[in-house]
């Protein structure tokens, strides 16, 4: 990219940022917030595709007692990052400076799965799920409250992360509140869902084929599929992995 639209990138996507934290800010003295994403439609959760799910292999991730099949990391911006443990079947992350985050070191596939999980920020203000996985020969980052603890996304699309592409959401998280969470991976599209409790609501449905995936400079060490927060504790547990 030449100089001059590069720094007119960075430029804007200060702005963005500053401006997505504001909101967030601003939106704190409104009260309750409905999720600025779309509501799952009766599809998305048919007993027909329940059925054709659980007829898929499935593997428990993490088993609620130990660190097993998880590796810490601990490079980069993840050099001093905060305790790691389990503690009542939760895989805790606790606050680092910046990032604390941990790298699945089994295989993982490429395409057509689900992935689903629970998570929760259990203090701080920014993301308490930046989940990291692949499509197909690339790799990018489902985040779940960033900039200042509402932004959604995917991290990043033709170079543009998850505050600036058509999958930017905001959803106003509480600390401490488990969200249940799904992520599909088929070969031509990408799509995630977060319950909030009431209902689930989808937040990312794009077909990526002809996009060009990656991951932020600060997800380097996680790939092929691991889990990291930002300045934030976090909280994750039932783990699961379904291949269709």
């Amino acid at each position: 990219m030449p100089s001059d639209l590069r720094i007119r990138a960075q430029v804007w996507r200060s702005v963005r940022w500053t401006l997505t934290a504001l909101l967030a800010v601003c939106l704190t003295y409104t009260g309750p917030l409905p999720m600025t994403c779309q509501a799952a439609s009766p599809d998305d959760q048919s007993p027909v595709q329940e059925k054709a799910e659980q007829a898929g292999r499935k593997t428990v991730l993490f088993d609620g007692k130990s660190l097993k099949g998880w590796q810490v990391l601990d490079k980069v911006d993840f050099d001093r990052h905060g305790e790691v443990r389990v503690e009542d079947e939760e895989m805790i992350l606790e606050t680092g400076l910046f990032m604390t985050g941990v790298r699945w070191q089994g295989e993982f596939p490429k395409l057509d799965y689900e992935v689903r999980f629970e998570a929760r920020r259990r203090d701080g203000y920014d993301f308490f799920c930046g989940m990291t996985f692949p499509v197909a020969d690339a790799h990018c980052s489902l985040i779940l409250g960033g900039w200042g603890g509402m932004l959604t996304g995917i991290s990043s699309i033709d170079g543009f992360d998850a505050s600036e592409n058509e999958t930017t959401g905001s959803i106003e998280f509480e600390n401490k509140k488990w969200y249940k969470v799904r992520l599909r991976v088929t070969k031509e599209k990408l799509e995630a869902w977060v319950h909030d409790g009431e209902r689930e609501h989808k937040i990312v449905d794009i077909e990526h084929t002809d996009r060009q995936l990656s991951v932020r400079w600060e997800m380097d060490t996680m790939p092929p599929f691991g889990f990291a927060t930002y300045s934030t504790a976090g909280g994750f547990r039932n783990i699961v992995l379904i291949q269709h």
